[in-house]
């Protein structure tokens, strides 16, 4: 992944990242008001080795390096049992000297002749009394005990206390504001780390980006999700003014320069799985190449889920099907469709065969008659990994637009479409994303200009040649 993708990973989870980062300073928050307050107080001790008043040097050095060797071993007697157990009968504690061991804690620094007792405890004024207690006690059992010397007498080592304990005035613990930071930083970590995980193992396709990483085959047009797309399919002829349907006029541009090498002017439009939008794609563009003045035939060849005749609003009992087994006349079947030169052939019955009549000669000869008498030839077919009659289709005709639905579409899905069709000897034009979002990262934008009169052809499209149209039964008038 680039740079740009980790930032686009951050904009487009950017509220993961910060519901995790809360969460982080929540739970440290939490932590910190359940944790019991601690405090340290600590006492500090000075060994010293006494001499006798006609000491030479020689013997004051032996005993401050007699001094230093002990500490170390005086730190771990302040741990003891004999130590401790005086504190707790003084002290009147109720606990053992185990567990009074775990709250002192003893240290000297190094080359130094001083002893830190550190306590810590719960209760600040008590942490010094211990601190304080386990002091004396430790001096007392070192001079009177362990270095008293045998023949009775004073013994030389000395063990004064030169910083005694006080009462903390704050705990120790729990420290709130790294505590606050640390969660932080960790909710942050953990919702970076979720955002990326998260896309790395999303492999739907969101935008053009995603489609790139699949195929080098054009993105052609992009259409914005439209939450009303069910109660009006036909958004360029319900609402023409709408930059959803302007995006499909941005569709047709691109359609009317895209090259063929003289192939006639028939594309597929199918889809890897159903649900993309590809017969509202079909019906859409459609209407709006007829907005040019150019002469469309729109062709419903799925004959396994026809659609076209529901969102068109025409009767579709009688249609291609009917055509393709010599039961109708085409002239007969194509219905004219609004006040342009929109002409749309319903499917008709649905056979038990539909992949046979599809790849049949008469469906050869039924496409070289559109072409030859319309600008544009748009057939509706069936998603290519249920079936192979798109693929089929398209081998008759200039070639195939696959529709891709962003945030369902998987790019293994369009993988296996792109190898059906080259499996079929199939020519890919382009792919359709729609679906696409209107905001975030992935956002398909369409300008913030005003649109104008949207059934206004502009001089490209008054350039389309127009054909005398053929015989034809009559249906509903947009």
């Amino acid at each position: 992944m680039e740079l740009r993708d980790y930032l686009r990973v951050l904009h487009k989870n950017w509220t993961l990242i910060v519901v995790s980062t809360l969460a982080g300073v929540a739970v440290a928050c939490g932590v910190s008001i359940a944790t019991t307050p601690k405090y340290v107080s600590t006492t500090e001790l000075y060994v010293s080795v006494q001499a006798a008043a006609d000491t030479g040097t020689t013997d004051l050095v032996q005993g401050t390096s007699f001094a230093r060797q002990a500490v170390a071993s005086y730190v771990s007697v302040a741990n003891s049992a004999r130590v401790l157990e005086p504190v707790i009968k003084e002290l009147d504690l109720k606990i053992t000297p185990q567990q009074l061991a775990g709250r002192v804690t003893a240290s000297a620094p190094l080359n130094t002749v001083l002893i830190d007792i550190s306590v810590t405890d719960t209760d600040a004024r008590q942490a010094a009394m211990i601190a304080n207690a386990v002091g004396r006690n430790l001096a007392d059992v070192v001079v009177n005990v362990l270095e008293k010397p045998a023949g009775g007498g004073t013994s030389q080592v000395k063990i004064e206390t030169v910083q005694p304990a006080f009462a903390a005035p704050k705990p120790s613990s729990p420290n709130v504001p790294l505590n606050l930071v640390l969660g932080l930083l960790v909710g942050l970590a953990l919702g970076v780390a979720a955002s990326v995980l998260r896309t790395v193992l999303d492999t739907r396709i969101h935008s053009a980006h995603d489609i790139e990483l699949v195929t080098d085959k054009p993105m052609l047009g992009g259409i914005s999700f439209d939450p009303d797309a069910r109660r009006r399919p036909l958004v360029v002829h319900a609402d023409p003014r709408s930059p959803r349907a302007e995006s499909f006029r941005t569709l047709r541009t691109n359609l009317q320069f895209l090259d063929i090498e003289g192939s006639p002017r028939t594309f597929v439009i199918t889809s890897s799985v159903p649900g993309e939008g590809k017969s509202t794609t079909a019906a859409n563009l459609s209407i709006s190449l007829a907005e040019t003045g150019a002469k469309v035939a729109l062709v419903d060849a799925d004959l396994r889920l026809p659609r076209v005749e529901e969102y068109m609003g025409i009767e579709g009992a009688v249609g291609l099907t009917d055509v393709l087994i010599g039961r109708a006349e085409l002239a007969d079947v194509l219905q004219k469709w609004g006040r342009g030169m929109l002409f749309v052939l319903p499917s008709g019955r649905i056979p038990p065969n539909p992949s046979e009549l599809l790849g049949s000669k008469p469906m050869a000869n039924l496409l070289a008659t559109l072409s030859a008498d319309f600008d544009y030839v748009i057939i509706d077919a069936p998603p290519l990994l249920l079936v192979t009659d798109a693929a089929v289709v398209s081998k008759m005709a200039g070639g195939a637009i696959l529709v891709v639905a962003a945030g369902r579409t998987r790019r293994q899905e369009i993988s296996s479409a792109v190898r059906a069709l080259d499996h079929s000897g199939s020519k890919l034009l382009g792919l359709i994303v729609t679906m696409l979002p209107t905001k975030g990262p992935d956002a398909y934008g369409y300008g913030t200009y005003a649109y104008g009169d949207s059934r206004a052809p502009d001089a490209a499209d008054a350039a389309q040649r127009t054909r005398p149209a053929p015989r034809m039964r009559r249906g509903r008038k947009g």
